[in-house]
């Protein structure tokens, strides 16, 4: 009798292969890169930037009226705390943000330690990629929104290119604890006058997304804003009048479930009702009256949150999570000794690159990701060339630097290549404040970053689940999901 050849046993990693080959060549499609040019819609971005725009502006102005402009760069990346954790109630924004803080003073602390110890730069690369991995894990998994990890890692860079002293060491560390400082400071001032701001803002995006039903939009979004705002209420303790404030807005979800209960059963006549309410919640006011005074309504119970710490803990013992971790881990690894194999003076912005471009939660949005990166720090580089070139001195320098920090805060939820654009020459600047550099530093960094996202989109690619089918087209997607794909859970986005 024949024997039966073991070429079943191979259709699985053929069948990976091709997965990995279908999104290589979604990477390259002209539709991919036009989706990436995108600018999206955004709500609420004004006054969150502005808030980021007065640490960073308060810090460089204390160290240069004490004389302590060599710590300013420092000093400016603990204060970028504050670009963390937008919107959240005031409990949540001083858990996240001192974690945020924390983890800046450790990462500079990690790369002054990494540069008194002189080690090769294929080590340094490895190590900092373990970094990398620790700073990806952690804002994953306690879910804190805003830049993302790679300002972590940028900060141990910027350290690594300055520390030749212990002393050093010490006063970068002390210089970002001040600027987290200053910019949980900045964050957690305006909810002491609006304590329930956030709770507001949470409750009329909700309102939007019912009200987006009479357009014929799918009602996911709609009940997961509702409970989103439930969340943001439970968390915004309030006391004395703005307790009946707390008690409308909650009274208020609650005829938004009911109306999107009648819509789902087939009548829609209360969403306008409920949603008529969204204009004056995002107004800037510490309350409005939204029913009768005079009527006492039941307020339902709301949900007991999670623990921020017990949520974290077990995020970090998320498969997903360190999954993802190792895949930043070997991207960033790849990226730096490329980098450094090549001889690139800054192996390190190669590794941030790749990190930075696998921070999508499917590979469509790696690939979005990677291309707006690189499209923005090639014109971020041209303009950061351009203003080192010209020879700023300390004051003017701050002031591009502060106003490019707006302008990044401004574009972040709009789209992350005008974000990019941004940033990458307030970082070319900030280097600059601890170091005589040239303009010629523009075309490295453009250099690094096209290693970075191309080694980053790669091992997305060969590393891709196959339950991960966004990059594909709808007709093929739906014939394609394995089963139970959809309920599997994914890793929040950061920008």
């Amino acid at each position: 009798m024949p024997t039966v050849t073991p070429v079943l046993q191979n259709r699985p990693t053929a069948s990976r292969l091709r997965h990995a080959g279908g999104a290589l060549a979604h990477s390259v499609s002209a539709s991919t890169w036009r989706r990436a040019l995108e600018v999206r819609s955004a709500d609420a971005t004004v006054a969150a930037s502005m808030r980021v725009g007065a640490a960073a502006a308060l810090v460089f102005v204390g160290c240069g009226l004490l004389d302590l402009r060599q710590y300013a760069g420092f000093a400016m990346l603990g204060a970028l705390a504050s670009a963390f954790a937008r919107h959240e109630p005031m409990v949540r924004v001083a858990a996240k943000v001192t974690l945020v803080g924390a983890l800046l003073v450790a990462f500079v602390a990690g790369g002054g330690l990494l540069a008194l110890a002189h080690v090769p730069i294929w080590v340094e690369v490895a190590l900092m990629s373990v970094g990398a991995a620790m700073a990806a894990a952690s804002v994953s998994a306690f879910r804190i929104t805003g830049p993302g990890p790679v300002i972590l890692v940028f900060a141990a860079t910027a350290a690594v290119g300055y520390v030749t002293t212990t002393g050093d060491v010490v006063r970068t560390c002390l210089a970002a604890a001040i600027g987290a400082a200053v910019g949980l400071l900045a964050l957690a001032t305006p909810l002491l006058i609006l304590p329930l701001g956030p709770a507001r803002l949470a409750v009329a995006r909700a309102l939007a997304a019912v009200a987006a039903l009479e357009g014929g939009g799918p009602v996911e979004p709609a009940r997961a804003a509702l409970a989103q705002a439930r969340e943001k209420l439970a968390l915004s303790g309030v006391r004395g009048n703005d307790s009946r404030h707390h008690s409308d807005l909650i009274v208020l979800l609650d005829e938004a479930e009911t109306a999107v209960d009648d819509w789902a059963a087939g009548d829609s006549a209360r969403l306008f009702e409920v949603a008529r309410h969204e204009a004056e919640l995002r107004k800037i006011k510490r309350r409005s009256t939204l029913f009768d005074n005079e009527v006492t309504v039941e307020v339902s119970a709301l949900p007991r949150p999670a623990g921020f710490v017990a949520t974290g803990l077990s995020g970090l013992r998320s498969r997903a999570v360190l999954g993802n971790a190792v895949r930043i881990a070997l991207a960033a690894a790849c990226a730096g000794w490329f980098a450094a194999a090549v001889g690139l003076d800054h192996p390190l912005w190669a590794s941030m690159g790749a990190m930075a471009a696998m921070q999508g939660v499917s590979y469509a949005l790696t690939v979005q990701r990677a291309i707006q990166r690189l499209l923005g720090n090639v014109g971020g580089a041209i303009i950061g060339a351009l203003l080192i070139a010209a020879g700023l001195g300390y004051w003017p320098t701050v002031t591009a630097i502060v106003v490019l920090q707006v302008g990044a805060e401004l574009m972040a939820a709009r789209s992350y290549a005008l974000t990019s654009l941004a940033v990458t020459p307030m970082a070319l600047l900030m280097v600059g404040l601890g170091a005589h550099i040239s303009p010629e530093i523009g075309v490295s960094r453009i250099v690094d970053t096209l290693i970075g996202v191309a080694v980053g989109v790669i091992v997305a690619a060969v590393t891709i689940s196959r339950s991960d089918l966004q990059h594909l087209p709808a007709s093929v997607r739906g014939m394609s999901a394995p089963v139970g794909a959809a309920a599997r859970g994914s890793l929040p986005l950061s920008r």
